[in-house]
């Protein structure tokens, strides 16, 4: 949460109010842009394997970055991130119709990368029960990207390039908020699945 902060709140904003005077709107905003792309590069370094989940990062990194750079201006760039928004939104919806909701699909990469068996973890996950819960998971990422550009839209109409940095204070506030209360999902799955903690699991180790 701190890196999260530092690289796409505080830095973006220092950037902004610092560099906009000089290098006028849109390019202030595009290079506001920087250090959370080079951040979000890093994260998916860190991942150390090229799977279902890098794979969805690097595109849709690509895919936002480029329609910042080709946007032509500060007001068509907060436009265009309203409206890819929606279109990852809308994606995730597709996801849960189709029965594979990406949630499920990111899970299944994160817990091979800690050494489980991905066959093991798909029969588990799409157990009807489990399955619900992802549904639900993503389901509720999908609803936060459409409340985050519904208030991306308010604040453009209302502000225009003002919009930038409230929305950057917003949507800080309202993914934080949204995913402290999604992780809940997980780990019930977690304790549906009867999995065990780090924690837990070491404890075991030493009383045997």
């Amino acid at each position: 949460m701190l890196w999260d902060l530092i690289c796409y709140a505080i830095i973006p904003l220092v950037i902004w109010h610092g560099a906009r005077e000089y290098m006028g709107d849109y390019v202030a905003m595009l290079v506001s842009t920087i250090p959370g792309f080079v951040y979000s590069v890093i994260r998916f370094i860190v991942l150390k394997k090229v799977n279902f989940l890098g794979i969805y990062l690097i595109v849709t990194l690509a895919i936002g970055t480029l329609i910042d750079v080709l946007a032509g201006s500060a007001l068509q760039m907060l436009w265009n991130g309203v409206i890819y928004s929606f279109v990852l939104s809308f994606l995730l919806l597709i996801s849960i119709a189709i029965n594979k909701p990406l949630h499920l699909l990111f899970a299944v990469d994160i817990m091979e990368l800690r050494g489980r068996d991905r066959e093991i973890l798909k029969k588990e996950f799409y157990q009807k029960d489990v399955l619900f819960v992802f549904k639900l998971i993503t389901f509720g990422f999908a609803l936060q990207g459409i409340l985050l550009a519904s208030i991306r839209v308010w604040l453009i109409v209302n502000y225009g390039v003002e919009a930038f940095d409230k929305g950057i204070v917003v949507r800080q506030v309202i993914s934080w908020t949204t995913t402290a209360v999604l992780m809940y999902g997980f780990i019930h799955i977690g304790k549906m699945l009867n999995y065990k903690s780090d924690e837990e699991l070491e404890m075991e180790s030493k009383e045997a």
